[in-house]
């Protein structure tokens, strides 16, 4: 079983890689061999990869430039138990704020939210697909996800540590890191980036 696994993961990742249908096709047809569970098998992950969309990253600019959406949420505004301090930032998937929880403690978080407008029903499985798989992190470097929910008008929401820092090229410079140091540094990112594809990937196979 184990080993049916790491061949699909394998699989999987290889074909993503080939940038045409045709290619991926043809590499399938070499590596199943013949197949067809395995090969049904990868052709759903790659379904799956393709409606969930790279929701790491943000939207093309073409698909941007037709979306112009005021911005309802402003400092005060109550969602579930987090009143929005401040705008942190915004992308082609949602605004993030910086928030802060009054019950049951207090405590300061990012609350990332879907604008009204966009609230569409494959934005809201791609937003939906990213907090989940942002709850599957388990690294001291990824901020963890506290929890989830939606607004009275139905918009989806997650809730993460808020924290709080700087550029790393900026974090080097004022503390004069070595390039030792600084190699260490970009190591434990690199760390943290592999545990967060890692945890991506095998939520694609738990689909």
């Amino acid at each position: 079983m184990a080993n049916q696994i790491a061949d699909l993961k394998s699989i999987f990742g290889k074909a993503l890689e080939l940038p045409t249908s045709q290619e991926r096709s043809a590499y399938l047809d070499q590596a199943c061999q013949g197949d067809t569970r395995l090969r049904a098998e990868v052709e759903s992950l790659l379904r799956v990869h393709s409606n969930a969309g790279d929701f790491f990253g943000e939207q093309s600019p073409a698909a941007l430039a037709t979306v112009d959406i005021p911005c309802v949420e402003s400092v005060g505004t109550q969602i579930g138990p987090y009143k929005i301090r401040e705008l942190l930032g915004e992308g082609g998937m949602g605004r993030v704020y910086a928030a802060e929880q009054e019950k049951p403690l207090r405590r300061k978080v990012a609350l990332k939210i879907i604008p009204p407008g966009m609230d569409t029903r494959q934005v809201i499985a791609r937003f939906d697909a990213e907090r989940q798989v942002l709850a599957l992190m388990d690294h001291s470097f990824i901020a963890k996800v506290l929890d989830a929910g939606a607004t009275d008008d139905g918009r989806p929401y997650f809730v993460m540590e808020l924290v709080r820092g700087v550029p790393i090229t900026e974090f080097c410079d004022s503390r004069n890191l070595t390039t030792r140091q600084r190699l260490g540094l970009f190591v434990q990112v690199c760390q943290a980036v592999e545990h967060a594809v890692d945890r991506f990937k095998a939520s694609l196979l738990d689909l």
